[in-house]
């Protein structure tokens, strides 16, 4: 699949393929976001897909395309935390051994997850892209089939199924808007949504604090930020892959950068709101909306929620803060 350009009936056919494994996620509205933006804003719950993120999408898409030669080998993946649990299912599903290097910085719960889904652990590093280059060192020595977390036509193509479920839930949508962080989901939903409708407008939103699409996008080409700095660990990534930035600068109608204090008080008002509990990634796309940097006025809108595997610990600390705030005033 690396060899041929990303199309609609790829998605189609990795659609069919995961379909029996994964959920079929709520596309809900919500209507109090739909007052504030001025839209008609619908969100596409991946934080109730099965292990809690998208991520299980392109992961299983994945492996359920390698040869049997290749799942003998064991499979190798660096990932911040989401794409480490699609990873240790899927390759669980397939009896097919598994190793996750994760960041030392990666979130507890998400390391514990992973690890109950079979997979051999690795903590190495302070962020996904240190993780990246020990899983590449460890896939050498051990001979190991890697799997990367979003730079892979079959990858992108998983997370493209999400954009074939909001169309079969809304047929009609005008706007898709998803997080952003390696370009996998962005990429995917912005291949199926625009060939199937060119006029569907495809939005990413990135962490200011880790803006590598935004900065590749300006600049023409794919680069690399000295440093990552933001509570949305899943896409703290210094640098784009090749083939996503290739489909997000061919696809995608925009990408724009939100604050941690805009994440945070996303995270806090689909809590307070929505009752929605979802993690600083998975909620970066209302988190531009609420901060009125996204203007889709009277449009149907999707937003991606990619997520919902927050720290207890992190959340506990982030409601305190907003009470004794409240309790100040």
């Amino acid at each position: 699949m690396n060899n041929q350009e990303l199309n609609l009936l790829m998605i189609k056919e990795a659609w069919q393929r995961i379909t029996p494994f994964v959920h079929q996620t709520p596309l809900q509205p919500f209507r109090t976001l739909s007052e504030i933006a001025n839209c008609q804003v619908s969100l596409k719950l991946e934080n109730m897909q099965r292990t809690g993120s998208f991520k299980i999408r392109g992961a299983v898409n994945k492996i359920f395309s390698l040869s049997p030669a290749e799942m003998a080998c064991g499979v190798i993946t660096a990932s911040a935390g989401n794409h480490a649990q699609g990873v240790a299912w899927g390759a669980k599903a397939c009896g097919v051994p598994a190793t996750v290097v994760m960041s030392e910085q990666a979130p507890a719960a998400k390391v514990r997850a992973t690890k109950s889904y079979g997979a051999e652990v690795v903590l190495y590093g302070q962020n996904y892209d240190e993780a990246y280059q020990h899983a590449r060192q460890l896939q050498a020595e051990r001979k190991l089939t890697f799997i990367h977390a979003f730079d892979d036509q079959a990858v992108i193509a998983g997370q493209g199924t999400i954009a074939l479920e909001i169309l079969s839930q809304m047929f009609d949508v005008d706007a898709i808007v998803a997080p952003v962080g390696g370009g996998g989901l962005i990429a995917g939903l912005a291949v199926a949504a625009k060939e199937h409708n060119p006029k569907i407008k495809v939005i990413g939103v990135q962490a200011a604090g880790a803006a590598s699409m935004v900065q590749s996008l300006e600049c023409g080409r794919g680069t690399c930020l000295e440093s990552v700095s933001t509570l949305a660990d899943g896409i703290a990534v210094k640098q784009p892959g090749d083939l996503t930035f290739r489909y997000t600068r061919k696809y995608v109608d925009e990408v724009i950068a939100v604050s941690e204090e805009e994440l945070m008080a996303g995270i806090l008002f689909m809590l307070e709101r929505g009752k929605i509990i979802t993690e600083g990634a998975g909620v970066a796309g209302v988190a531009a909306l609420l901060a009125e940097k996204i203007k889709l006025p009277s449009q149907k809108v999707a937003v991606v929620v990619s997520g919902g595997n927050i720290d207890p610990m992190f959340l506990s600390l982030l409601i305190e803060d907003k009470y004794q705030q409240v309790a100040s005033w």
